[in-house]
């Protein structure tokens, strides 16, 4: 057994395909100071089985959780831990060789980072291009500034990338079992106490994409739940950074973005008017912006291609992101 590993990699599973080839995949790393948790979470087929082939590697601990749940399961995972650093890993997923090893030293260089996550390769069929067009998004945002300002548009972290100080669990809680993501609300969590967070600029993992992913089955991943426990955040932020708190121009004054802005609202946040294509009654067109002195933007425009248009006229215009407005889709 590893007695003081530097690392802990914790992995859930339930009924799990490919959770042999992720299991491997983390005792093949080139750094070989770490433990690998696996987390039952009560499998109802054939991956019990696998995981306990796995039991006698002297890296490997099995346990099992039997609240059914990827939140609880990774938090035992957690408190089971003896790592300093706690890198998660799925079930369905590949990680690189040199994975742990990029990871460690980016956190051993820099004493002020709190999390390390990295790029990833996309694995899944090639006609799903919403996800694919996420995955390039996520691969083009690697900077600690670039995350803070895009942690409203989605989460710019593939969860299962991230290795961060396990005093940041002691300090700011574990994953929350609730009627949201577990993984996004942590992150934001983390965003909100200025936890720096950055990206080893190689790929660290392969990133498996299937239609039993949490993500496409659980109500908990519905793009309503997104926005409401982004909204909780977001308000938070609005208080820190706005000089114009609670009100706040909307960009987007379709159904969709009046929905996502309603959630603002139960927040606390006073929607002064609305920018849009079009000029009505409490929408002003988007050359008629109001001054970046006397009023803060919130963009809740998500259409592919207009999220960039629309950072690009207001930085054309002399608005600052972050400072004047911020992109919320």
């Amino acid at each position: 057994m590893v007695d003081t590993p530097l690392v802990s990699v914790v992995l859930p599973f339930y009924n799990a395909p490919f959770l042999k080839e992720a299991i491997e995949s983390i005792l093949q790393q080139s750094f070989r100071n770490f433990e690998l948790i696996l987390v039952n979470n009560a499998a109802t087929d054939a991956s019990a089985e696998v995981a306990k082939s796995f039991a006698s590697h002297d890296r490997v601990i099995l346990i099992h959780e039997e609240q059914r749940g990827v939140a609880h399961a990774a938090n035992a995972g957690i408190r089971a831990s003896k790592g300093q650093f706690i890198a998660r890993m799925d079930a369905d997923d590949i990680a690189f060789p040199e994975r742990l090893e990029r990871q460690v030293e980016m956190l051993k260089s820099e004493e002020e980072l709190g999390v390390a996550s990295g790029l990833i390769e996309y694995l899944g069929p090639a006609e799903n291009e919403g996800f694919i067009h996420y995955v390039n998004w996520l691969n083009s945002i690697t900077k600690a500034d670039e995350i803070t300002l895009n942690q409203f548009v989605e989460f710019p972290i593939a969860n299962p990338t991230i290795m961060i100080r396990k005093s940041l669990f002691d300090s700011y809680g574990l994953f929350e079992d609730n009627e949201f993501p577990e993984d996004y609300e942590f992150f934001l969590r983390l965003q909100s106490h200025g936890v720096k967070i950055e990206k080893v600029d190689q790929p660290v993992l392969k990133w498996r994409d299937t239609e039993n992913r949490l993500t496409r089955t659980d109500k908990r991943y519905t793009q309503d739940a997104f926005f409401r426990v982004k909204a909780v955040y977001l308000s938070k932020w609005l208080e820190n950074h706005s000089p114009f708190h609670p009100h706040v121009w909307v960009w987007g004054a379709g159904r969709v973005s009046r929905r996502r802005s309603d959630h603002l609202k139960k927040e606390g946040i006073s929607i002064t008017g609305y920018i849009d294509v079009k000029e009505s009654k409490g929408v002003r067109h988007y050359e008629n912006l109001p001054d970046k002195e006397e009023a803060f933007v919130v963009s809740y425009v998500s259409n592919r291609g207009a999220r960039e248009e629309i950072r690009s006229f207001l930085i054309n215009r002399g608005y600052e992101e972050g400072k004047h407005f911020i992109l919320a889709s």
